[in-house]
């Protein structure tokens, strides 16, 4: 990968990592699923009239939309006004990765190998150390709660991208500009009903410049640029050169919040975080040796 190349994808990974700072910033003006809303509504328009709608059902647009607006971020965003810090969420929202094996494994029927099975032991090894804190230290800021809504969260998202999987070679920018769209239907109502009109109201005419900014952050930056330069560079080098770069997500996640917000990171925090980036690495090498070996027969 050229030097240009690879820097353009360490400034998507450094936006996905910082962005948890960002969220935290825009859920001290916005409640969580009104801040979903906002957030795919300005990922949707205007770039819906740029973008042709892919040549996928209207039911895989309207559940990859559910799936991240509601789900993904919805859930996410509501942890993270309350009961986990950013710098834990960017860590353990990455279980993704491996809810996303195990829908493989039960609705494809694909074979997990050893190294794999050992890199989602250690990765929940981290996990369980992120548990064992729950509530247990002051300085945690992590409740169990906390823990199960991201866990949920990243559950959605991988279910997300087993739509979009099945979905088949579509352009990806376009499947989630439309997607957002039908993102921002059930997280408005979601917050109508949850967060009330009055909320919303309060929330919308109070909004400071910095509350808007980071809201097209997240569609601009996050979804607009981030996607589309990650899909980009998906179509020019081998998955397998690019995707290791994810890696650093969870790291600036956590370096930020500890600058910015100045998290406490504990050693249990940094033993959680080796056990789950180990087991994602694992699971990264585990897929090269497996592609390289049906590459071989």
């Amino acid at each position: 990968m050229p030097l240009t190349h690879l820097l353009l994808a360490l400034s998507v990974v450094f936006i996905w990592g910082t962005n948890f700072v960002v969220i935290k910033w825009g859920l001290a003006e916005f409640p969580p699923f009104l801040y979903a809303a906002l957030r795919f509504l300005f990922s949707a328009l205007p770039w819906i009239f740029l973008f042709r709608r892919p040549a996928v059902r209207w039911t895989s647009l309207a559940a990859v939309g559910t799936l991240l607006g509601a789900g993904q971020f919805g859930l996410l965003y509501w942890a993270m006004q309350h009961d986990i810090t950013p710098g834990l969420a960017s860590l353990v929202v990455q279980s993704q990765v491996f809810f996303t094996i195990l829908m493989a494994m039960m609705l494809n029927g694909e074979r997990v190998g050893t190294l794999q099975v050992l890199a989602l032991l250690l990765a929940v090894s981290g996990y369980g150390v992120v548990a064992w804190h729950t509530g247990a230290d002051p300085a945690a800021a992590v409740t169990l709660a906390g823990l199960a809504l991201v866990l949920a969260a990243a559950f959605c998202w991988a279910c997300a991208n087993t739509v979009v999987r099945y979905a088949g070679r579509v352009n990806a920018a376009a499947f989630m500009v439309w997607a957002s769209l039908y993102a921002v239907v059930p997280t408005s109502l979601i917050s109508l009903f949850v967060e009330g009109p009055a909320r919303i109201a309060q929330a919308l005419t109070h909004a400071s410049w910095l509350g808007w900014s980071t809201v097209l952050w997240q569609a601009l930056g996050n979804t607009v640029f981030g996607f589309g330069a990650w899909n980009w560079l998906l179509a020019r080098h081998p998955a397998a050169t690019v995707a290791p770069t994810a890696l650093l997500v969870p790291v600036f996640g956590m370096v930020s919040s500890a600058w910015l917000l100045s998290e406490a990171l504990q050693p249990w925090k940094l033993t959680a975080a080796a056990l789950v980036l180990g087991g994602l690495a694992l699971n990264l090498y585990a897929g090269r040796l497996r592609a390289l070996m049906a590459g071989r027969a």
